[in-house]
């Protein structure tokens, strides 16, 4: 890792030796594959996305709106030609193009949705939470409607995976072909490879648990979970809990595994805590960078 940037929901992008770019509400980063460019989304009503040069310090490179409300979620395909937003508030996803210095080019592809679920107050319309591509095929999680929207590079929807009512999804990571989901609402992590689905839980807390991140690394799969306020470690092959740590803070949002170190962005707390990963499980190092609000971590 050469650098740590921080997003969330204080003044800016901080940097882990504590340098700030000020800019409103920076909820969720991405770096370009091949380029010194990073990227972030505006959490605002009327979302943004911003590209930065990230040499000596962070300078603007372009800005275009996100297409439409509360962004929280960027992605760049591993070509560096594509960047998707996942708008959570009218869960609006879009496709940007990207020219080669990394800008913006060309008109944004809206892939506006519909549907609605069972938990009234939070799954009213549709929401997407994350854009994730894996073999050229757009993955969009849609925790109002209960599914994994998937478009093709140019924005054609394909047939979607379906969740049970009341899962929520959240976050999902790819393992090979094999695909696990979080549900934000139901507290339940789900593996779909095919035909084939088996479920485990995200938490032993049980009830009152909103899991956020979701990350596959080596043989585990870890979730951050919010309200019991710990990292668990499940086993990729059968999801059994391997361990449930302590986050070391309040309402962990997000966390990024940069080689044997694991990153957690403490959202309540205000802090991000560094974990070592020994034989999977994590470690507290006593490490820690003090950031108001944090939503995101990107080690680049």
């Amino acid at each position: 890792m050469k650098h740590l940037y921080i997003g969330g929901y204080g003044p800016g992008i901080v940097t882990g030796d504590g340098e700030l770019t000020r800019i409103a509400s920076p909820s969720f980063l991405a770096a370009h594959p091949a380029l010194p460019v990073l990227y972030a989304v505006g959490e605002l009503a009327q979302g943004w996305i911003t590209a930065f040069r990230a040499e000596g310090g962070l300078s603007p490179l372009a800005e275009r709106p996100s297409e439409g409300h509360t962004p929280c979620h960027v992605a760049v395909h591993p070509s560096g030609t594509l960047l998707a937003v996942a708008n959570y508030g009218d869960g609006t996803a879009s496709i940007h193009r990207l020219d080669e210095r990394g800008a913006f080019t060309g008109p944004a592809t809206a892939l506006r949705h519909e549907g609605s679920g069972p938990v009234a107050d939070r799954q009213e319309g549709p929401h997407a939470h994350q854009a994730v591509f894996h073999e050229d095929v757009l993955h969009i999680s849609d925790l109002g409607t209960d599914e994994i929207r998937r478009y093709t590079l140019d924005g054609e929807p394909l047939e979607p995976l379906r969740l049970p009512p009341g899962t929520g999804p959240r976050h999902m990571a790819f393992a090979g072909s094999r695909l696990y989901v979080v549900g934000e609402l139901d507290g339940v992590v789900t593996a779909i490879d095919g035909d084939t689905r088996f479920t485990g839980p995200a938490s032993a807390a049980g009830s009152g648990n909103q899991p956020s991140h979701l990350e596959v690394h080596g043989d585990h799969v870890y979730v951050a979970n919010r309200g019991p306020d710990t990292i668990s470690v499940l086993r990729a092959g059968d999801l059994t809990t391997v361990a449930e740590v302590p986050s070391g803070g309040a309402w962990p949002r997000h966390f990024a595994i940069d080689g044997d170190r694991m990153y957690v962005a403490n959202q309540n707390a205000n802090v991000v805590t560094v974990f070592a990963l020994e034989d999977g499980v994590p470690v507290p190092t006593g490490e820690a960078y003090e950031v108001e609000s944090p939503g995101c971590v990107l080690p680049v």
